[in-house]
């Protein structure tokens, strides 16, 4: 009886993995440019701008970061301003003091540990003050074009619409995601699920009559 559960469990992952890799598919002919919503010419500047993405939206970022990178090009910039000139630079992203807290204590492990350069591995990134498994893996695939899976509120919330995952922890779902494709499929999954949530599943309201995805999608048509 066991052994039974067992295989049916596998056959129903086995569905979920090939139905998934029928989206990419789809997704990637819908949204051929599907790029991070985040603005950023080094990984520094991805790095910072990840920060401040948390509860805020890439829009927003993306306009504080433009003046933002004018004033402070590199880890030492930071460290050598005033917490309150952190602070004001960034006020409009939210939760300010603790961001502005974070970054300058991030900065500064980066010049003691490392020069100042980014580090390339997860490890040593999640080990940065302020920065957790979200930032990582944004950076080492997006920067370092090292697979990861960046589980924000798009890929939480589309991940589950879709019926990939029931859980709402976010690492829990990155490890979940990982089993149901290989590495290589990782970055490519972010970057097609976050811009389709931006463009068409949006979280007020999915545009499911427009989804290129939406018969393979378990939730389509509910938001009527």
């Amino acid at each position: 009886m066991a052994a039974k559960k067992s295989s049916q469990a596998k056959e129903s992952d086995n569905a979920k993995a090939a139905r998934l890799q029928k989206i990419l598919i789809l997704l990637k002919g819908a949204y051929p440019d599907a790029r991070v919503g985040l603005n950023f010419e080094n990984a520094f500047e991805l790095l910072i701008a990840t920060m401040l993405s948390a509860q805020c939206t890439d829009e927003r970022v993306n306009q504080v970061c433009e003046e933002l990178f004018k004033r402070f090009t590199s880890p030492s910039d930071f460290v050598a301003a005033p917490l309150e000139e952190i602070e004001q630079a960034i006020f409009s992203t939210g939760f300010y003091r603790n961001k502005a807290k974070n970054i300058k204590a991030c900065c500064e492990t980066l010049l003691i540990r490392y020069q100042g350069q980014i580090p390339r591995t997860l490890d040593e990134l999640v080990n940065l003050p302020g920065v957790g498994r979200k930032t990582a893996n944004c950076v080492l695939s997006n920067c370092y074009n090292i697979p990861g899976i960046t589980v924000d509120t798009h890929v939480i919330r589309i991940s589950k619409l879709l019926g990939l995952v029931k859980i709402t922890d976010p690492v829990k779902i990155e490890f979940a995601l990982m089993e149901l494709m290989p590495k290589t499929s990782w970055n490519e999954f972010d970057l097609l699920i976050i811009t389709h949530g931006r463009r068409t599943c949006k979280a007020r309201k999915p545009n499911c009559a427009e989804c290129a995805i939406s018969k393979l999608c378990p939730s389509a048509f509910t938001f009527a």
